[in-house]
C-alpha cells in the first residue's frame, strides 16, 4: 500500500510564503500539486515529471516553484507572494513506478492566506 505524507500547510498573511512537501513510500513517476478552494472544483496547480519537466497553472506562474528529490521520492512546492485567492486545500498526487501501481492522492493540507 502506497503512503503519501503531506506537510507544510498553514496560515500566512498575503505576500508571505509557505513550502509544501509530499513524501511517497516508493518510486514515483510524475508528481503534482492540486488544490480545491471552497465552492470550487479541484484544479491543477503544478506538476513535475520524473525528468524534472514542470507545468504550472497560469494563476501561479512566477510565484510557485515545484521541485523534487528523486532519492527521497519527495516533491516540494515553494509558494511565494501568496494571495487570499490561493486559499485552498492542497493535495499531492503521484503516479507510481511501475505504472501499473497506479496513482495516489495525499490527504490534503490546508493553506489559508489572510488579507
Amino acid at each position: 500500500q502506497v503512503q503519501l505524507v503531506e506537510s507544510g500547510g498553514g496560515l500566512v498573511q498575503a505576500g508571505g510564503s509557505l513550502r509544501l512537501s509530499c513524501a511517497a513510500s516508493g518510486s514515483v513517476n510524475a508528481m503534482g500539486w492540486y488544490r480545491r478552494a471552497p465552492g470550487k472544483q479541484r484544479e491543477m496547480v503544478a506538476t513535475i515529471t520524473n525528468s524534472g519537466r514542470t507545468n504550472y497553472a497560469d494563476s501561479v506562474k512566477g510565484r510557485f516553484t515545484i521541485s523534487r528529490d528523486n532519492a527521497k521520492n519527495t516533491a516540494y512546492m515553494q509558494m511565494n507572494s501568496l494571495k487570499p485567492e490561493d486559499t485552498a486545500v492542497y493535495y499531492c498526487k503521484v503516479q507510481m513506478i511501475p505504472l501499473w501501481r497506479g496513482e495516489y492522492w495525499g490527504q490534503g493540507t490546508q493553506v489559508t492566506v489572510s488579507s
